[in-house]
């Protein structure tokens, strides 16, 4: 999928123009808040993890990683990150552009608790140059499959 599908998807939600596409890279938390002018904490990266033989989708804020501990009290298996083919067989979307919009069915998807911290974040938008700023209640209500929120994450120390 690309930002096209993004944009397509976010038509239903009057949302579509609100993607900014960069002329550089922002795939990594550090080049999307340089490319934004915002902090790393506030972009919204996604984090696609197995859980059996499903996906699962997590939007992190980007000063936090994921805590194997937690994630194994909370879904029972232990954290295994997706290799880069299977993200976009399993998910939809390519590595660096991965969102929680447009992305097949069956992927299950979850906010971690640190993002209440913020009024609104950045999650990608489809491509590895592109992003949308929401609310939280916004992106709740536009992620089709949104399962809750979940305390999966520690913040990254330094």
């Amino acid at each position: 999928m690309s930002t096209q599908s993004v944009r397509e998807y976010l038509k239903k939600y009057k949302l579509d123009d609100e993607i900014i596409e960069f002329d550089s890279s922002s795939a990594t938390v550090e080049l999307a808040a340089e490319a934004i002018g915002c902090e790393p904490k506030q972009i919204a990266k996604s984090i696609t993890l197995l859980n059996g033989e499903r996906a699962i989708l997590i939007v992190a804020s980007g000063d936090t990683k994921i805590d194997n501990k937690k994630f194994k009290e909370r879904f029972g298996v232990k954290a295994t990150m997706l290799k880069p083919e299977q993200v976009i067989e399993l998910v939809g979307h390519a590595i660096g552009g991965v969102c929680p919009f447009a992305v097949k069915d069956s992927v299950d998807i979850y906010f971690d608790e640190a993002l209440k911290r913020f009024d609104y974040v950045y999650p990608a938008a489809g491509s590895s140059n592109s992003v949308i700023k929401l609310t939280l209640s916004t992106m709740e209500e536009i992620a089709e499959n949104f399962k809750g929120y979940v305390d999966v994450c520690k913040f990254i120390e330094g």
